[in-house]
């Protein structure tokens, strides 16, 4: 069955303790270069004194018609048939940035040898029975890994895909 990761952006506080577990998980240092799969995003609306802000994490939505695997020009880019999850064979990668003019969510990063890096769904720890990084350190559940058929029913899922371009407009934590 596929699963997708369903974010609560109703109780994500921001804490980060899904972004330091993907960093763990995936052995990646920011300050060598490296760069996080993972981001925390502030959303602030309203006006004053009604005003409300939201804290949501995102990363790679392993999207079903995932257009970078077909800006992708070598192959490099695939998609896990057992997890869904896309994935990015960087031995393919020639670094020309195609998946990233393909991708509308803004998700491929590059590292310092210009080869695009992005969250594999922690494909092994899925493979595994177990659920990705970032969703078992949630503290408040915000993160869960649902089937695809219950994430694409709630309305918070749909709301996080549409306002994608709020997301990349607003401050990064």
């Amino acid at each position: 069955m596929e699963k997708a990761i369903y974010i609560d952006i109703n109780i994500c506080s921001g804490c980060g303790a899904c972004v330091v577990a993907c960093m763990d998980q995936n052995d990646i240092f920011p300050e060598k270069g490296q760069p996080a799969f993972r981001r925390i995003y502030m959303l602030e609306e309203g006006k004053f004194p009604d005003t409300s802000i939201m804290y949501f994490s995102t990363a790679c939505l392993h999207c079903e018609d995932s257009p970078c695997i077909m800006g992708c020009p070598t192959g490099a880019i695939t998609k896990d048939r057992r997890t869904s999850a896309v994935l990015v064979n960087n031995d393919l990668c020639i670094g020309c940035h195609s998946c990233a003019l393909a991708c509308p969510f803004g998700v491929p990063r590059y590292d310092l040898d210009e080869k695009m890096q992005k969250c594999n769904l922690c494909s092994e720890r899925v493979k595994a029975g177990l659920e990705p990084a970032c969703v078992r350190v949630c503290p408040t559940g915000a993160l869960q890994f649902k089937p695809l058929n219950e994430t694409l029913e709630n309305k918070e899922f749909v709301f996080i895909s549409n306002i994608i371009g709020k997301i990349n407009k607003s401050q990064q934590l």
